[in-house]
């Protein structure tokens, strides 16, 4: 097996537990809009992507609306302090066996950089709630903020790449819990991809992408590794 230099981790159900909040209050924002769009429909159109983008392709895929850009836009605007207020009160973690992973990882001197579709704001957020700092309990932190192309466009591992001194693709590993993460970590040509089902979507959606290894979570990364 290639060995693995730079291990790029997505957050929302993938490092960071926090209850879906983002989904549901994507969610939230078209249904005011006037929709019936349930959290299933959301996380298998919109998962893992920025979340204007996602808007645009959860209403693309469950309305016969004209106006999709129109209403995605307003939708969105309402998104940011939508989330803010709910992530006020909510109580993020991670998952159990993840931050052990992560530090295993680290030990045996492999980087360890988290991406997201969050911007930067809410990305960081979320690394203070759980209390972890870039460089001290993470390599780095790649947000939609600093990239010109989302997922599943390869631009954030690129920059995990560029932050971490790495070349070569085949070196790389990429995990999330969304078929759009793995199609990142293919177009971004790493040596590894792997689904993990401790967040957005099913096996059966995940394996639609073709990744390596479909893991439950995180903590069975190690295993794989050795």
């Amino acid at each position: 097996m290639t060995h693995i230099k730079l291990a790029v981790f997505d957050m929302a159900g993938t490092t960071v537990d926090e209850g879906n909040v983002v989904y549901k209050t994507v969610q939230k924002v078209i249904n005011d809009k006037g929709f019936n769009i349930s959290l299933e429909q959301v996380l298998e159109h919109g998962a893992g992507k920025e979340k204007h983008q996602a808007i645009i392709d959860v209403l693309t895929a469950c309305t016969d609306i004209d106006n999709i850009e129109e209403i995605a836009a307003s939708a969105f605007e309402n998104f940011k302090p939508a989330l803010k207020e709910a992530y006020n009160t909510l109580n993020v973690k991670t998952f159990e066996g993840v931050k052990e992973t992560m530090d295993a990882l680290r030990a045996q001197g492999i980087h360890v950089v988290l991406n997201t579709g969050y911007d930067r704001k809410t990305a960081s957020s979320l690394l203070d709630k759980l209390g972890w700092e870039v460089e001290k309990d993470i390599d780095g932190l790649v947000t939609a903020d600093d990239v010109k192309n989302g997922r599943p466009a390869p631009d954030m591992i690129v920059e995990a790449m560029a932050l971490c001194g790495i070349s070569d693709p085949k070196v790389v590993l990429k995990a999330g819990d969304s078929t759009i993460d793995i199609e990142e970590g293919k177009n971004a040509g790493c040596g590894l991809t792997i689904g993990v089902l401790s967040g957005a979507q099913t096996e059966a959606q995940l394996k639609v992408a073709q990744p390596d290894h479909i893991l439950q979570s995180l903590a069975e990364l190690p295993e794989i590794l050795h």
